[in-house]
């Protein structure tokens, strides 16, 4: 299982914060493979947390949609990334594009598998057929 993504996280190393901020700025312009370049080292992170949040058995079944869904889900937040943030004091906080999807990749992850959770068929004991779970 991931075998493929497994090589991207190996290839792509964490990059330095000034260094981050050049591909997304350069992604938000329209660089398309800047983008791929942020998404893919961040590839790795995403399978850490769906490791850290996921049952290894519902990981077995879900993880590779989960995984491949997220990796959209990365694309646009790329585009969303503030590279003018401000905290509430009017200071430059620099803010490295991990912190600012940690919780949107864990959120995504609930979601997905709430979304699975509904469609999947629960068998009623009593009648001894399946049922959709409510």
């Amino acid at each position: 299982m991931w075998t493929a993504y497994r090589e991207i996280a190996r290839q792509y190393d964490r990059l330095p914060l000034r260094q981050e901020r050049r591909l997304i700025a350069r992604a938000q312009r329209g660089s398309t493979k800047s983008a791929e370049e942020i998404v893919m080292r961040h590839i790795g992170f995403v399978m850490y947390r769906l490791r850290e949040i996921v049952y290894p058995s519902v990981l077995w079944r879900l993880g590779d949609d989960i995984l491949a869904d997220a990796v959209l889900m990365l694309y646009g937040k790329v585009k969303t990334y503030n590279l003018r943030y401000r905290d509430r004091r009017g200071r430059r906080r620099p803010v490295r594009f991990v912190s600012y999807v940690w919780k949107r990749v864990d959120g995504f992850i609930i979601d997905a598998l709430n979304r699975e959770h509904r469609y999947v068929a629960v068998e009623d004991m009593d009648a001894g057929k399946w049922v959709h779970p409510r």
